[in-house]
């Protein structure tokens, strides 16, 4: 699929693949290896941001992948993202989306979407948002493709 493709039609929460449709180099390569796993991987879509006219130059909307987390001793130092264009010319897959009864905690302002966290269930998501306050942040519980569902705001049931 296209980037594109993705940013129309994936949900945020998803799982991505990303290729750049080069086979793997064998392990002894290392400098091709690094360079061939920066453009091949997998990432949680995280973010949407809709594309804007600046100046002379308009901007092509963007989707981030949530590639990983990195720290020790249970302290995040570092989060790792990685900002793709509706114009990337790599292949995209999208490998597992979030199941009917998960809820998303998002964030929605000036044509940007930002997940800031999938729960399992309601309860794990009022448990997680009274610990990590965001300012405007909503929940959204996940359903069936068919249905549409408004996103709910904290502390009320659907």
């Amino acid at each position: 699929m296209s980037a594109h493709h993705i940013y129309d039609n994936a949900p945020l929460g998803s799982l991505i693949r990303f290729s750049n449709g080069e086979p793997r180099p064998p392990q002894r390569f290392t400098r091709k290896l690094r360079a061939w796993n920066d453009e091949n991987g997998m990432g949680r879509l995280v973010e949407k941001v809709a594309g804007r006219p600046t100046g002379n130059y308009p901007s092509p909307a963007t989707f981030a992948l949530h590639l990983g987390n990195y720290g020790s001793q249970g302290t995040i130092l570092m989060v790792v993202r990685r900002i793709y264009t509706v114009t990337s010319p790599l292949r995209f897959e999208v490998a597992d989306q979030p199941r009917a009864g998960m809820v998303r905690i998002l964030s929605r302002r000036d044509g940007r979407e930002e997940l800031h966290h999938l729960a399992p269930d309601e309860a794990a998501a009022e448990a997680w948002a009274v610990e990590h306050r965001y300012h405007g942040a909503v929940m959204e519980v996940v359903a069936d493709p068919d249905i549409v569902m408004p996103p709910l705001e904290f502390g009320r049931a659907a």
